[in-house]
């Protein structure tokens, strides 16, 4: 969600330095009631000659949308809030699920909204959070930084918005369970990259194209990993390789940290960390052997347990924020 949200705030920028006055259009699902094909937040920008990107529902509602804005029915002064799904023939007609309703702001953009879209932008980029908080009644829109992600909210005056950078999946270890986990990773929004110090791995890479790093695993995980945004999972069973990311890993601000390995290999792996002095209170970050215990054997049923297990924590944490 949060990378669709990245690509729309791109194409904002760019499409209101180009289009000399001409509308530019953000659209934003602020509240849903019953079943909704998108979730709150969900964003679709478009621009006066149909250009589109981002999703509401997945066809006619942004249709319908398009055809309004086309028209000039509107208002350019002001956010203006469309209600979709008020009667069961809008329902039927729009393709929303049985009872649905989406409440989308509309807001018209002009170059002067460029300084609150490219200072999200900037902060998405350094991996920093920021709130925007648009007025409504005259659409300005400030943006400042926060500590967490906090769900849109919205009342009478403002609409309160978090951006925050994509979850970030960084995979040491290139062979086929590192190529499924990273095929189901970045479809659930994930941002994955994958080192290994074995060029030979990298070279036979067959997943999905995510960026691919060479060198010492360590290297890796100080420069792309050391938020709280990350998570890093261990994939090789070569403790020379494994254990020197983990030594790293488990120091880092990464949220989750995870290694392959059977039971008994995960005693020996946590024998050899006290061995080499890592304090237990970082060792008590380990999930190891991870992922769910669901009797998973083949590579993709392994990527299954570790997106499953990686998804219950973090909605949990999510909600005791």
């Amino acid at each position: 969600m949060k990378a669709i949200a990245q690509d729309v705030l791109q194409h904002l920028s760019r499409w209101l330095n180009e289009e000399n006055d001409q509308p530019v259009w953000l659209c934003t699902i602020v509240a849903t009631v019953g079943s909704s094909p998108r979730p709150v937040g969900a964003m679709l920008a478009c621009n006066h000659r149909g250009e589109q990107v981002g999703s509401l529902s997945g066809g006619c509602v942004e249709d319908d949308l398009l055809a309004r804005l086309e028209a000039g029915t509107l208002s350019a002064e002001r956010p203006t809030m469309i209600e979709y799904g008020v009667t069961a023939e809008e329902n039927e007609r729009l393709g929303l699920p049985c009872g649905g309703r989406l409440h989308v702001l509309v807001e018209t953009l002009c170059h002067s909204d460029l300084d609150w879209v490219e200072a999200v932008l900037q902060a998405l980029e350094a991996r920093r959070c920021v709130q925007r908080q648009c007025s409504l009644a005259n659409g300005h829109s400030e943006v400042s930084n926060v500590q967490r992600f906090h769900p849109l909210s919205m009342d009478e005056n403002a609409l309160t918005q978090c951006f925050g950078p994509s979850q970030r999946m960084l995979l040491v270890g290139a062979g086929q369970l590192s190529q499924s986990l990273a095929e189901l990773a970045t479809a659930m929004d994930y941002e994955v990259i994958v080192t290994d110090p074995r060029q030979r791995m990298l070279d036979a890479w067959e997943g999905p194209d995510v960026q691919r790093q060479a060198g010492m695993p360590d290297d890796a995980v100080r420069a792309l990993a050391d938020d709280d945004h990350s998570v890093i999972i261990t994939l090789t069973h070569d403790p020379r390789i494994d254990d020197m990311a983990l030594m790293e890993a488990l120091e880092t601000r990464a949220w989750y940290v995870g290694a392959l390995g059977s039971a008994r290999t995960t005693e020996k792996r946590l024998q050899r960390l006290r061995q080499l002095d890592v304090p237990e209170s970082a060792i008590d970050r380990l999930h190891a052997p991870v992922g769910l215990s669901i009797g998973s054997k083949t590579p993709v049923e392994i990527a299954v347990s570790i997106m499953a297990q990686v998804t219950q924590l973090r909605v949990a944490r999510e909600r005791s924020e």
